[in-house]
Parts: C-alpha cells; structure tokens; sequence
C-alpha cells in the first residue's frame, strides 16, 4: 500500500501547476503596485486641493 502511494504521481502536476498560478499572482502584484500607489496619491491630491480650496473636505 505504502509503494503505491509513494509512487503514485496523480497530484504532481496539480501542485505544479498551484505552484505556477502562485508564482504569476506574486509577479502582478508586485508590477501592478506602483500603479495602485499612483492612483492613492493622485486621489489624495485632488482631496488636499479640493480642502484648501474651500470646496470642503470629504
């Protein structure tokens, strides 16, 4: 029973390809972050001109 399912290769390419999807799911994140940070500043901007400009602060 043990060798056979030492042997038994069924779940290999699913790991690997779990493995493949993770890897992929990190590299986004990691490229698409500084567009996210760009968009959090640009919105904080237009929020700072809107309050100083006595339109009122939201």
């Amino acid at each position: 029973m043990f060798k056979s399912l030492l042997t038994d290769e069924d779940g290999a390419q699913v790991v690997e390809y779990a493995l493949i999807i993770a890897v992929i799911s990190i590299v986004l994140v990691i490229a698409l972050q500084p567009a996210t940070i760009a968009a959090s500043i640009d919105g904080l901007h237009v929020r700072l001109v809107a309050c100083l400009s006595g339109n009122g602060c939201a």
